[in-house]
């Protein structure tokens, strides 16, 4: 780069060296032999790994690779995805470590049109993000170093526990994870977004195409209602792709049956669930209406007193 360079030190200290080639990738190296033959000194490295220029520049101004995680920034992988076992023995170490924080929501399927915009309107709130998706390296380009990146099966308790470390809070926008999940240990509040209304409310052919997203709905709500773990479940509407922000809501007891409701809006009610937790559970049907809503605390605190007094 033109103008600006690494500082010596980073050259010419003892230990691993770095190699820059022309396709700008910097490699990590041991020297392990030194043969001199006249005014010439031939060193002989072996290459440890490779990464990429402006990974190694992160590094180096965050702290090096074991802090890029409080920037919330992925460990780099190789391409094929994987990490060597030594790297997860290191990032257990460190994520139990950080275990007493759980101030991290995890989103489930993170690839879904829903889950990506909840992705985005938790990173303008500041709010450490983890999400589960299927395609690290796809979800890297679109979220960059905010979101901490994981893949795995919901029913591996192993996984679960290492994807659950320092979790305060759980958005599931779509249906199948949580019915799958067998412990909720250490979270503190879960966001089920459910079309289960919808689905139950289909008729004909519509409700065959439906039954298995409708079994797998009303296993996720049976879920989270017997996991003990205060939760939000909101019984949407049909999800729609318009933009949101653009109308008000309606928060009716057949709210979900009768009306359809924005993707958009429907993750950042989603976002505003986290901050009401309700003592034991809230469950609730909306759908785009006529309703402004300035104050989201205080209207999931009225439809917390509205549930209270329909029982």
């Amino acid at each position: 780069m033109a103008g600006s360079s690494l500082p010596s030190s980073l050259l010419t200290q003892g230990g691993p060296a770095l190699l820059f080639s022309s396709s700008n990738q910097v490699s990590e190296a041991k020297c392990q032999l030194v043969v001199t033959s006249g005014k010439r000194s031939l060193v002989r490295c072996l290459a440890k790994k490779k990464i990429s220029f402006v990974d190694q520049i992160l590094d180096y101004i965050e702290g090096g690779p074991k802090l890029r995680k409080w920037y919330g920034a992925p460990e780099l992988l190789p391409k094929d995805g994987s990490s060597s076992e030594e790297d997860d023995e290191a990032e257990e170490q460190e994520e139990d470590a950080l275990d007493g924080v759980k101030d991290t929501v995890f989103v489930t399927d993170g690839d879904s049109d829903v889950g990506q915009m909840i992705i985005l309107q938790l990173i303008v709130k500041g709010t450490r993000v983890k999400a589960l998706v299927k395609d690290k390296r796809k979800a890297m380009e679109a979220f960059g170093a905010y979101v901490e990146l994981t893949s795995g099966d919901a029913s591996d308790e192993r996984f679960l526990r290492k994807a659950f470390r320092g979790v305060g809070a759980i958005i599931s926008p779509t249906e199948g994870f949580l019915s799958n999940v067998k412990s909720l240990k250490g979270v503190k509040h879960v966001v089920l977004l459910s079309q289960l209304s919808v689905y139950e409310s289909s008729g004909g052919i519509e409700a065959m195409m439906n039954s298995k997203a409708k079994k797998l709905a009303e296993g996720d709500e049976k879920a989270v209602i017997s996991s003990n773990v205060p939760c939000t479940i909101i019984r949407t509407g049909k999800l729609e792709n318009s933009p949101g922000g653009n109308q008000g809501f309606n928060f009716s007891s057949d709210a979900a049956t009768k009306g359809s409701l924005s993707k958009e809006d429907a993750g950042r009610i989603c976002i505003e669930a986290l901050s009401v937790i309700p003592p034991t559970g809230l469950i609730f049907e909306v759908s785009n209406g006529e309703e402004a809503v300035s104050d989201w605390e205080g209207q999931l605190m009225k439809l917390m007193q509205r549930q209270s007094q329909n029982k």
